[in-house]
């Protein structure tokens, strides 16, 4: 059953959780009765997806997973969004609610709403994921009579939901650092979780990664929005890439191998045109390894891509023209993004989607929508120009890995030392040119393949697709060095001090959890 209809039967398996994070995930209905039927399986595993796409039981709001926290700002890919773009010179936002303008400034405190909802998520997923392979133990499945021939299915979604944990604890440790650390056999109780340290949870990261790979299916060899070896070399990779972050020791050759197992593969193929990538119709095309679906009549949320296709438009843009029913004046980005791209009146690359008209490129007052040009990247319109199915929510699915980003990353290990051919490596990159300059016109030479080439080539590529503060941090670009508008709380920006390379732990988690010590200088 394709993964969009397995969402509608979550449901019934109605799980709740509060932000008490010692208490694990509540069912209300009896997992044994659930899952004494073949089918629930792959529904139970359906929901660990939506967790990205959701926030709730009803949607687009109601039974929220999460208590005490909005759905509409809640969502996983909206507040990864949140953490990772608007600390960048890739975006700033216009709203005033409580801790958004601290996240543009660089001047955010352990109080702050959105990265107190980004932690919650993360440990969510983590736990829908440990009742997940809780309740398909062998012992399980033989208490609940499932046929032998069944059990090597459950395997395979045991895989996935082990990729699905890793994923959030990859976020985890990206965002947070030294980060609570429990599994499938941690019986928590009235225990509260005990702490790991980032590279004690990198190197277990590592260890699941190999361990899963021969249960995923082929690269390129699942079904849509479902995880196979393409994605779990992307994660390998992403891990590897930024070892030196993580841990202190730089792992690029084992990046360059598990970007190569992805690249001899051949299943995958840059999109023609690279709009297409961002509308309505995007799961139509080969350029994605692992994307979060979004469905304006079944998945709908105020979070995801409902979030990305309405809150960059205002002013005197037309919502019709983007396949919405209004916009929510919200996302802009700052001039320093805006250079990255040579010849924007031009258009000479066509990855420079800014919508200016009435826009100005300064931005004197971040409440302004009219100030900073729009960038109406996502759009609900198919590639042949029709509308999404709904113009309240959006059909777009966020792309969270994609080919252009594995080429880049290959060239950036190479640079770094983690061997490879250089020769492929400018290949590569000149081809994600060709695609944006339509044509040669864009290519570069060996001599200009450097890694600040490839920083800015990584901005204009993936623009708003919650790469660019990881990106910056390894390339120490983000804090102590680095400055773009608005960074620091000023107009012409400043640096900013290194604590802000990691984000605070909640304090209210810090409170219920003795075992957790804040970062530094929080």
């Amino acid at each position: 059953m394709p993964l969009r209809s397995l969402l509608l039967l979550f449901l019934g398996l109605g799980f709740t959780a509060c932000t008490d994070l010692d208490l694990l995930p509540q069912d209300r209905a009896d997992p044994n009765t659930i899952l004494s039927q073949e089918e629930n399986y792959e529904a139970f595993l359906a929901r660990i997806y939506s967790g990205l796409a959701v926030t709730g039981q009803q949607g687009p709001a109601g039974a929220s997973d999460i208590q005490s926290l909005d759905e509409g700002f809640s969502n996983y890919i909206r507040v990864l969004y949140y953490l990772q773009e608007l600390p960048t010179e890739e975006a700033v936002i216009s709203w005033g609610d409580v801790g958004l303008p601290e996240l543009v400034f660089q001047t955010w405190t352990s109080d702050n709403q959105f990265i107190r909802a980004m932690y919650y998520r993360i440990f969510y997923q983590v736990s829908l994921a440990n009742e997940f392979l809780r309740e398909t133990t062998p012992e399980r499945l033989d208490a609940r009579n499932i046929r032998e021939g069944f059990r090597p299915t459950v395997e395979e979604l045991r895989a996935e939901a082990r990729f699905l944990r890793a994923f959030s604890y990859w976020h985890g440790i990206d965002m947070f650092g030294d980060v609570i650390f429990y599994t499938e056999e941690d019986a928590l109780g009235d225990t509260p979780p005990t702490v790991r340290s980032r590279a004690e949870v990198f190197d277990f990261l590592v260890s699941e990664l190999e361990a899963i790979e021969s249960q995923l299916p082929e690269v390129g060899a699942a079904e849509y929005g479902r995880v196979d070896r393409g994605a779990l070399y992307m994660l390998q990779a992403k891990l590897f890439q930024n070892a030196r972050v993580y841990t202190g020791t730089a792992r690029d050759a084992e990046a360059t191998a598990a970007l190569e197992k992805l690249l001899d593969a051949d299943a995958y193929s840059l999109a023609e045109n690279y709009r297409d990538l961002f509308g309505a119709d995007n799961n139509t095309f080969d350029e994605f390894i692992f994307a979060v679906n979004f469905d304006g009549d079944r998945t709908q949320s105020y979070g995801g891509l409902t979030f990305l296709t309405h809150a960059p438009v205002g002013g005197s843009m037309k919502p019709t023209d983007y396949g919405i029913n209004g916009g929510w004046a919200g996302l802009r980005t700052t001039s320093a993004f805006v250079s990255l791209f040579p010849d924007v009146t031009g258009a000479t690359d066509e990855r420079a989607i800014f919508y200016t008209n009435g826009q100005s490129l300064e931005i004197s007052n971040i409440s302004e929508f009219t100030q900073g040009y729009a960038v109406p990247k996502f759009t609900n319109i198919r590639s042949d120009g029709t509308p999404g199915s709904d113009p309240g929510f959006a059909d777009t699915d966020f792309p969270v890995f994609r080919l252009a980003d594995a080429y880049l990353m290959y060239a950036e290990s190479v640079l770094r030392g983690g061997g490879g051919s250089r020769e492929r490596a400018l290949e590569l990159v000149n081809e994600v040119r060709q695609r944006a300059y339509n044509g040669s016109g864009g290519n570069i030479s060996d001599a200009e393949l450097t890694l600040d080439f490839i920083l800015a080539e990584r901005g204009r590529e993936l623009y708003w697709e919650c790469h660019r503060r990881t990106d910056r941090i390894r390339f120490d670009a983000f804090t102590t060095s680095g400055v773009w508008p608005w960074k620091g709380g000023m107009p012409e920006g400043r640096t900013t001090s290194a604590i802000y390379n990691l984000f605070p732990l909640p304090s209210s988690e810090l409170l219920s959890n003795p075992n957790l010590t804040q970062n530094e200088g929080y």
